[in-house]
């Protein structure tokens, strides 16, 4: 192609440089020219129209020659464009016109083949380098030529160093220009062909000349001293250019440049610049970070240290101090990786350096050092390093003299995580001691001791001065979890429980896992039986507080069972003497029975689960255990389980015996537990043996049931009828105990309970059918059996009906089995439809039962139905569930409200479940409309209930095309203004509302109805007002809350009234009771008076008199107990509950509380001043009204009025009462009383003058004192 003339091409005034355009939107073009000027054509930048023009001229020069308009041919072009400007020189070179090809090409390399590069490419590289070295160049440019050579050195020939040094030179040389974003662009063009150079003979002297570079800037710094004040030493500003550039480089470079630069990095640590420093700690994040480099550890472990050291030397921002914290956790990783023997010997100094973070007062910071301690702990302390400090403990313990091993100074350094220093932080403190705990595992109570008996000191904290109880619990937890329950209770010296130490119990019952039984039978029931011998010296002495506190003791610590039953470690050999005991137990203390049944069922159920388990199904729940359950878990092979579950076994047969005859002699309450364990003995038990036991319980079982046939036929006495009861409850526990037998019994056995169940199930005692259709529900969880009896069940199902009231929930529960089974079955595809409209009827009437649970079941029957249908599908399609729906809305053609009420309520169900069927619940709303017509209040809630679903579970573009018919359709039925269900429509409307806007309602929204629109938008724009004046944390609250996504909620949906809190995404959140604010201002500011000691009694031991110990932690936290906070005691001593030594309330009558304690005026009047503002409010409502009677004229000695010397004459008016306009009578009643008795004495003196008014009241007044 022929070279173009710069002459021709257009000249645009000169001008500022701006921003670059983003030129890579045209790397995709066809016509890269016509791309550019369709884009830029219009814009306002000179730049840009720079780029225009010479796009044009470009698009001109391909027109002129006899090829297509390609990416190549626009480069060919601007190459011959470019080449007489670069060798014209830099005074012939326009910088506008050489500014446009650079930005041009830059546009046009990343589109070209390969090929072309490589045949090309150099010549064209060597011309933008030569524009480059131009002065003239502007600054846009620059970045343009630096972005093509770039992508010409990355896509070029890498063989040979030689032919790349040059250009390369160019890019690195710009790396420390003064111009910042030429500089950036520079850094941005290193990282990517250094990335090219990757596995490239070139990439070894590419790293050498940066890492030169950098030592020529550092030696120039650090020999030159002549530089300004302002700018620093000569090549300082070079230095901060390179350490921006390595931040995206230094990863990708070779080994030896890479340490040769981080040499220096401790030089220009120690200057103390928090530029360098930012800088530097990017870096090593980025090295850390890279799974490839490998550099030398002592070096980059040495900067680490440096580092760290820092912290507690320098004042440091809470920027730097986070950064420095994830570097420790990164780069000391590294260094771990690389050389584990180097890196463990300054693992105390790193944990130092974090505890100094952790204490600093920057939140990001200290959540950083949490993060880094967890990953210290869990990946740089093994086995080796436990195992080296264990031995060197044992052999302290003997007398032999040694320095503390690593491990030693590190937990040293977690103990010191509970001193003072750390109190704002000791959540976070007990956090990393949790970690550490459960990775030390046992050994932690050689190593961890003091940590352990700080832990338990900071329990007598009162709730005022401490804050972190739970998560003091948790870590107590984790250190039962680890080292066990035993070591735990010998460091603590726990031998018995008491009012100072109980607070282990809750503790050890929610955390001991992989603990031996022998500690259960050994410690445990020793302190149990120290304190049941007590309970009889108490109540012989009258302390009946202290025996009940003691038997509360007793179950607690027998509460531990189950936990101890949690994984343990020695069920083989210690079940035997543990069966004793049990039985023992179960025998004499019934209200340990529970106890005793969960602690066989966990005991039975992990070793059957650890038999059973896949190691898929182990992966997904290793996750969520702590390493202490994880150890535990891990111990449960096959081959344990199989032993644990033999030695068991060898005492089933006993354990059957004993349950049977508590089960058959026990209340309903206690089946709840009993039946659990005896399903989960007989599950592991001999089947013949289990068998033998069920044979004998259904002959009683038939023998219960002549006599209860027997006894109906003769009823005629109160006698008779007592037995009958009687031998019907021992019918019904026989069948729950026959039933408990089930996972223990052979196939012939459950058919011969399947016998018996038949013809129970149509009983009509409504307690034997129950309990038929419980086990008949058990029985169906086999689906063998159901394969097995299909056409036997449904005739069954279908003859029984109808069922007694009680039954109904068992029965949903069967219908529930045989209904799935079938749609899961592909042979009874012709049946699905028949057998399922068989039961759907009584299933839809299920949803309006009044009882809970046989409502939830339906619900939840409707709802597996409907995922049957799902799965049965295999071509993606629909059309099964869609069937169904049909099938539940072919109810809304019942005869009664109820049975149409019901089908909606399904439909309503279904459609908040499926969202495959809101397109078709939508051609529902004529008809659903149509039903509210009726004024039925039964049919108006079900189908006030399917809109508000509907609506809950659309979408707002789907709720758009149908908004109009559904406001028409709710408006018209509100409009009769008798209906009670107003309130509902409104909600619905507000939900609209909240969906679809304001504005798309108001559309749609009849004339007559706007009020209702404006009192939402009023309504809506209070809350809002409301919203902003609230906390940011409220408001943050109730913004997560609203995301929360919740399941149905039956009430909320079919509810008589709406809910203003309803979610308009289909949430209902559960109502909320606010806490009232009680005590007024005057008490409020009493409480927040605290009495303050000065500061030389903070810091005396008053049981010595001596200066307090600083360095004693316990010292402090009780001098920190003693001047905190404490709770403002009551002002009215009456409040105060008199209690005696046993905890006994001691009543006095008021006359003895007199004597013992008088009242003095000074304290009576601070009473009545402590009380007056709780009484103003009150006397106000009693008193409203009712001064300036004329009281004070009364004479107390005598009738008549008094005059007084400088007061007005006597008066008397009964003055108005506000009472009189209340709405309530009762009010009214008590403001007209005292009218009344005025309006009488007018009466009897009307029409008399004042004499004679006055002498009748005189003869009254003398005949009432003789009769006197």
């Amino acid at each position: 192609m022929a070279d173009v003339d710069m002459d021709d091409l257009p000249q645009t005034p000169r001008s500022v440089a701006g921003e670059d355009p983003d030129l890579s939107m045209f790397s995709g073009e066809p016509d890269l020219a016509a791309a550019i000027l369709t884009r830029l054509g219009r814009s306002q930048r000179e730049d840009d129209q720079h780029l225009c023009a010479t796009a044009a001229a470009m698009a001109q020069a391909v027109r002129d020659q006899p090829v297509a308009a390609t990416t190549v041919a626009y480069f060919a072009a601007a190459a011959a464009a470019l080449s007489p400007l670069a060798r014209a020189g830099p005074g012939a070179a326009d910088r506008n016109v050489a500014g446009a090809l650079l930005a041009f090409l830059s546009a046009a390399v990343p589109a070209l083949p390969l090929a072309v590069v490589r045949a090309r490419g150099r010549q064209v590289a060597d011309d933008v380098a030569r524009v480059l070295e131009f002065p003239s160049t502007p600054d846009s440019g620059v970045r343009a030529g630096l972005r093509c050579l770039a992508h010409l050195i990355s896509a070029g020939d890498k063989s040979s160093w030689e032919a790349v040094e040059p250009l390369y030179a160019v890019v690195l040389r710009l790396a420390t220009d003064q111009r910042l974003k030429v500089r950036r662009q520079s850094h941005s063009s290193l990282r990517d062909i250094l990335l090219s150079f990757q596995r490239q003979p070139v990439l070894v002297p590419a790293s050498q000349a940066i890492a030169r570079a950098f030592e020529r800037f550092m030696l120039l710094a650090g020999g030159s001293s002549n530089g300004s004040a302002a700018e620093g030493p000569k090549g300082a500003n070079e230095i901060i250019c390179i350490l921006d550039a390595l931040k995206g480089c230094l990863h990708l470079m070779t080994s030896k440049p890479s340490n040769d630069i981080l040499k220096y990095f401790k030089v220009l640590l120690n200057v103390h610049q928090p530029i360098l420093t930012r800088s530097i700690l990017e870096i090593l994040h980025a090295v850390g970070d890279s799974p490839t480099l490998q550099l030398k550890p002592d070096v980059l472990l040495d900067l680490i240290c440096s580092l760290g050291l820092s912290v507690s030397t320098e004042r440091k921002s809470g920027d730097e101090l986070a950064s420095i914290a994830r570097l420790l956790n990164v780069g000391t990783r590294k260094v771990y990786s690389q050389n584990k023997n180097i890196f463990v010997v300054k693992l105390p100094l790193i944990f130092t350096s974090l505890g100094d973070i952790l204490a600093s007062e920057f939140e990001e910071a200290r959540f950083c050092a949490v993060e880094t301690f967890k990953g210290l702990i869990d990946n740089c302390i093994d086995e080796n390093l436990v195992s080296q400090g264990i031995t060197q403990i044992k052999a302290r313990h003997q007398g032999m003299r040694s320095d503390p091993t690593v491990i030693e100074k590190i937990c040293a350094i977690l103990e010191g995580l509970l001193d003072v220093r750390y109190t704002d932080v000791w959540d976070k403190s007990f956090h990393v001691i949790s970690v550490a705990f459960d990775k030390l595992g046992e050994s932690s109570s050689d190593l961890l001791p003091e940590a352990l008996k700080n832990l338990a000191d900071m329990q007598n904290l009162s709730d005022d001065d401490f804050s972190f109880r739970k998560q003091l619990n948790a870590c107590i937890g984790s250190a039962v979890a680890a080292m066990g329950p035993k070591n735990v209770l010998d460091i603590l010296h726990i031998q018995s429980i008491c009012a100072e130490n109980e607070w282990i119990l809750p503790i050890l019952e929610r955390h001991i896992v992989g603990a031996s039984l022998q500690f259960f039978l050994r410690d445990i029931l020793g302190i149990v039986r120290a304190v049941e011998k007590s309970i009889p010296k108490l109540l012989k002495d009258d302390k009946l507080f202290s025996a009940k506190r003691a038997e509360g003791y007793v179950y607690s610590l027998w509460s531990l069972l189950p936990s101890c039953c949690n994984y343990p470690c020695d069920t083989s050999n210690t079940f035997k003497i543990l069966q004793n005991v049990i039985c023992d137990t179960l025998k004499n203390q019934p209200d340990l029975r529970g106890i005793i049944c969960s602690s066989i069922q966990i005991l039975i159920k992990q070793n059957k689960e650890a038999l059973s388990i896949t190691s898929e199904e182990d992966i997904l729940v290793e996750d969520e255990l702590s390493k202490s359950e994880r150890r535990a878990k891990n111990r449960y092979t096959k081959d344990f389980a199989e032993e644990n579950l033999k030695e068991i076994r060898a005492f089933s047969k006993e354990f059957l015996d004993i349950l049977c005859s508590i089960f058959l002699s026990s209340s309903k309450d206690a089946i709840g537990f009993l039946q659990p364990a005896i399903s989960e003995i007989a599950s592991i038990s001999d089947k013949d043996e289990v068998g033998n036991l069920f044979l004998g319980t259904i002959k009683k079982l038939l023998a219960a049931t002549k006599a209860v046939n027997a006894q109906q036929l003769d009823d005629s006495s109160m006698e008779i009828e007592d037995n009958s009861n009687t031998n019907s409850m021992m019918r019904a526990l026989l069948l729950d105990f026959a039933a408990s037998l089930m996972p223990g019994l052979a196939p012939k056995s459950i058919n011969v309970l399947f016998s018996y169940v038949k013809p129970a199930i149509k009983d009509s005692d409504s307690m034997n059918q129950k309990r038929a259709y419980k086990v008949l529900s058990m029985l169906l969880k086999d689906a063998e059996f159901i394969e097995r009896n299909l056409d036997v069940l449904l005739e069954l199902m279908i003859s029984s009906l109808p069922c007694q009231f009680p039954s109904k929930r068992y029965r949903l529960e069967c219908l529930h089995h045989l209904i799935v089974h079938i749609f899961k079955d592909p042979s009874n595809k012709l049946r699905k439809r028949e057998i399922v409209s068989s039961f759907l009827t009584e299933i839809l009437l299920a949803l309006k039962e009044a009882n809970k649970k046989t409502r939830n079941r339906a619900y939840d029957l409707i709802i597996e139905i409907g995922h049957a249908c799902e799965d049965a599908e295999n071509d993606g399609r629909k059309a099964n569930l869609h069937q169904f729906f049909d099938m539940v809305a072919g109810g809304l053609a019942g005869q009664t409200p109820h049975a149409i009420s019901a089908a909606v309520t399904g439909l309503a169900r279904l459609t908040y479940e499926f969202s495959d069927l809101i397109g078709v619940a939508y051609k529902l709303l004529p008809s659903t409309f149509l039903l509210m017509q009726r004024n039925n209040r039964e049919l108006v809630k079900a189908n006030l209930g399917f809109i508000k679903a509907l609506v809950a579970k659309s979408k707002a573009d789907v709720l758009d095309e149908h908004l109009k018919g559904v406001v028409e359709g709710l408006l018209s039925w509100q409009s009769d203004k008798k209906n009670s269900l107003k309130a509902k429509v409104k909600s619905l409307v507000e939900i609209l509302v909240k969906k679809c806007g304001l504005d798309a309602v108001k559309a749609v929204m009849p004339e007559e109805h706007m009020k209702l629109l404006t009192n939402i938008r009023k309504i809506n724009e209070r809350k809002m007002r409301k919203g902003k004046s609230s906390e940011d944390g409220e408001a943050m609250s109730v913004a997560s809350g609203a995301t929360r996504r919740s399941g149905w909620n039956h009430t909320q949906m079919f509810s008589d009234f709406g809910s203003d809190d309803e979610d308009s995404n289909g949430s209902f959140p559960n109502q909320h009771t606010v806490a009232s604010r009680n005590g007024s201002k005057a008490s409020t500011r009493s409480n927040r008076k605290r009495q303050d000691r000065n500061l030389q009694e903070k810091f005396i031991d008053h049981s010595t008199g001596e200066p307090l110990d600083l360095l004693d932690q316990k010292t402090m936290r009780l001098a920190l107990k003693s001047t905190g906070k404490k709770r403002a005691a009551p002002d009215d001593d009456d409040d105060e509950i008199e209690l005696d030594p046993e905890g006994r309330m001691i009543i006095r009558e008021e006359r003895e509380y007199r004597k013992k304690k008088p009242i003095s005026r000074d304290e009576e009047a601070d009473d009545k001043s402590s009380v007056r503002s709780q009484s103003v409010k009150r006397r106000k409502v009693a008193n409203a009204g009712w001064s300036y009677t004329g009281h004070e004229y009364t004479s107390k000695k005598a009738g008549g009025d008094l005059k007084k010397k400088d007061k007005m004459e006597p008066y008397a008016y009964w003055p108005l009462d506000r009472k009189l306009l209340n709405r309530r009578s009762d009010r009214k009643a008590s403001a007209r009383k005292g009218m009344s008795s005025v309006m009488k004495m007018a009466k009897r003196f009307e029409g008399k003058s004042a004499s004679g008014a006055l002498t009748a009241r005189r003869t009254q007044k003398h005949k009432h004192k003789k009769n006197k």
